[in-house]
């Protein structure tokens, strides 16, 4: 089979298209034959280097945290031959190979087979970046989200600021914020149905989170950017505010004002992808295909690569800040 690995860290040019063996499924897994897998920011991360040691298997890795796929071989899973999946579970493409293959095996607890009103696109979109499963967690289990609240959540184009917008909503949030950083994403946003995304290339966070709220701020920030957008964001929260730190595409490091925390008396939360129960995981993910099957949720798809032009893919997701999701298909290209 053909998959993408690196054997040393470093820069995009470390993606290699490789010949493997097909894995052979051990006692209780299944064979699955993986139709399109996600492309995410956490894959850069991990293969650029700036993940701790302790939490990443030894080189060399196959990257790739999600996918969907076909049950080829059922072994003694359980699972019929020809069930539709989703290929999901903590830690893949990290401290464990990844999903940027033809087949994986895998065990039934890391699948879940996918209704037939759910394609293979939709259900990866939504998997790709975990921005959807990182919302609705954060907002229900973290904060304790409830409708009528509002929301801010930067980054409408990225996996985070898509996901909780949509999420949100679902939840019944009065009012849903995002940004975008440049005009042309901020139009594509709105004609995609997010009403309330403050161009960044014409006007401050602070300033559009005021306009927009009438000066009252948002009661959840749930925060994938930082970086620059640190110490406006957590200035956007209404009094008695929730600031969820999920991610920081835009930087590690801000400058915040204390005040802002101490004055309205808000909460700082940090997120971790499991520093929840398995259940409530399990529950979640149940809860997001019904809302997906349902067309409650419509994950954009910005653009799909072959598995051989993985280094590419990657590298359009990071410097080229597409409006949605980017997959990667396995097709006879590779």
């Amino acid at each position: 089979m053909h998959a993408i690995q690196y054997r040393e860290h470093g820069g995009y040019d470390k993606l290699r298209l490789v010949e493997m063996e097909v894995p052979e499924p051990a006692p209780g897994q299944a064979l699955v034959r993986v139709t399109v897998g996600t492309v995410s920011p956490l894959d850069d991360t991990v293969r650029a280097g700036r993940m701790s040691p302790s939490l990443r298997k030894p080189l060399p890795i196959i990257p790739g945290g999600a996918a969907v796929g076909v049950v080829a071989d059922a072994g003694t899973s359980g699972l019929p031959e020809g069930t539709r999946v989703a290929i999901h579970g903590q830690g893949r493409g990290l401290s464990t190979d990844g999903t940027w293959r033809e087949y994986v095996a895998e065990y039934p607890e890391a699948l879940t087979p996918l209704p037939d009103e759910v394609g293979d696109r939709q259900m990866a979109a939504m998997l790709a970046g975990a921005g959807y499963s990182t919302a609705y967690l954060a907002l229900t289990e973290l904060v304790g989200f409830r409708p009528g609240r509002s929301i801010l959540a930067p980054g409408v184009g990225g996996a985070v600021g898509m996901g909780a917008a949509h999420v949100a909503a679902r939840l019944g949030a009065s009012t849903v914020i995002s940004t975008a950083g440049r005009t042309e994403k901020a139009e594509q946003a709105r004609a995609a149905g997010f009403t309330h995304v403050i161009d960044l290339s014409r006007e401050s966070l602070r300033d559009g989170v005021a306009r927009l709220t009438d000066g009252r701020g948002v009661d959840v920030v749930l925060d994938g950017v930082a970086g620059p957008l640190l110490g406006d964001a957590l200035a956007a929260l209404a009094h008695g505010g929730d600031y969820v730190a999920v991610g920081y595409s835009g930087g590690t490091r801000g400058t915040v004002d204390v005040t802002d925390l101490i004055w309205k008396t808000a909460r700082m939360h940090g997120y971790k992808f499991d520093m929840f129960p398995d259940a409530a995981v399990r529950a979640a993910r149940l809860t997001l295909l019904d809302w997906l099957a349902d067309k409650r949720l419509e994950p954009v798809v910005a653009r799909e690569f072959p598995l051989s032009q993985a280094a590419e893919a990657q590298r359009h997701l990071m410097e080229d800040r597409p409006f949605g999701r980017v997959l990667l298909t396995m097709d006879s290209e590779d």
